[in-house]
């Protein structure tokens, strides 16, 4: 089979994603063989990619819509032909190949409305962004009303998408940041009551608003550069959420207001085979629900073209400047 892989450790390695051919692995146990059809790329695409030390090329992928090929004997969920998105597992041979294995509990069937290119723009994001809302910031389906949610990075692929859960699934109000009138607008697009330049203080852009505080932050990006500004935008016995990598994070300052951290990371179900490893089965087997009934859509930003070295090497390229408004979507070998 075709596959796209990194191939060499390097300070500037994106030139070293490079085709190969594999062997077709075969489907054992509970998982799936897919016939890949549409992927998308993630951060953490290039945060492995770039910190790659192997000798064995690694295929890179972490979001597919495929088709069911063949099952293992401990399947139940799905049989062939049944058309499947997922956000695979960190630890197994990704998405950037024409056939990948992966565990029928974090897969569900696609949307029945989207074509291939437009799911699979969805499954990493809808999962972490999920997972944030409701499993680390604790707040309740068409609940929290009166409280408001600052969703810093509101623009970017995991943003997009958490703007239209809060505002469509909860009460709260939803403050998006953006710096750029381009991605402003995307924001206001996907749902955000309000949006603010985070290249500004926080606290300053919050009160030019008429906000004074807000009992709820996910911080998507740069959160060690807001972190003195998201401490003081926060209300007494706040949360906080992140998913990036702050070098450090020093938690004392946010004592005096009780204030709780969680951190997200949306493949730890599946890289410790928790008990609950099924919820991101369900979870997006409800999101699918959700797009096929109009509540969200789609958060594609950009289609690159085939699934091929040379356009994942300019997905890459882009993604890092940090400027993506969307997802990179890449569809077909």
């Amino acid at each position: 089979m075709k596959a796209i892989a990194i191939t060499r450790s390097a300070p500037q390695n994106i030139d070293f994603l490079q085709d190969i051919e594999l062997p077709q692995p075969v489907a054992t146990g509970h998982d799936l063989l897919i016939d890949v059809k549409a992927i998308s790329v993630n951060p953490v695409d290039t945060k492995v990619r770039a910190g790659f030390q192997g000798e064995t090329p690694r295929i890179l992928g972490w979001d597919a819509v495929g088709v069911v090929a063949a099952v293992g004997e401990a399947v139940t969920l799905f049989a062939p032909g049944d058309e499947v998105w997922y956000a695979g597992a960190l630890g197994r041979p990704g998405s950037n190949s024409e056939f990948q294995l992966v565990d029928e509990r974090i897969v569900a069937l696609k949307p029945k409305t989207l074509d291939n290119a437009s799911a699979a723009a969805m499954p990493l994001t809808a999962i972490t962004a999920w997972e944030m809302l409701f499993d680390r910031l604790g707040i309740q389906e068409q609940g929290n009303e009166g409280d408001t949610l600052l969703i810093v990075g509101a623009a970017g692929g995991v943003g997009s998408i958490l703007v239209q859960l809060a505002r469509k699934l909860t009460k709260m109000t939803v403050v998006g940041t953006a710096s750029r009138p381009e991605s402003q607008q995307w924001v206001r697009e996907a749902g955000a009551h309000h949006v603010i330049d985070h290249s500004k203080p926080l606290s300053e852009e919050l009160a030019a608003i008429g906000i004074n505080e807000v009992t709820h932050v996910a911080s998507l990006n740069s959160t060690d550069s807001h972190y003195a500004e998201i401490i003081k935008a926060l209300a007494p016995q706040g949360k906080l959420a992140l998913i990036d990598d702050p070098q450090t994070l020093d938690a004392r300052p946010l004592k005096a207001k009780s204030i709780s951290l969680h951190w997200e990371f949306m493949f730890t179900r599946s890289m410790f085979e928790t008990r609950d490893m099924i919820a991101q089965h369900q979870l997006l087997t409800r999101v699918a629900g959700l797009i096929d009934d109009k509540v969200i859509t789609s958060t594609l930003g950009e289609h690159y073209g085939a699934i091929t070295a040379a356009n994942l090497q300019k997905a890459h390229t882009q993604l890092e400047t940090g400027r993506a408004v969307g997802k990179i979507v890449l569809e077909g070998f």
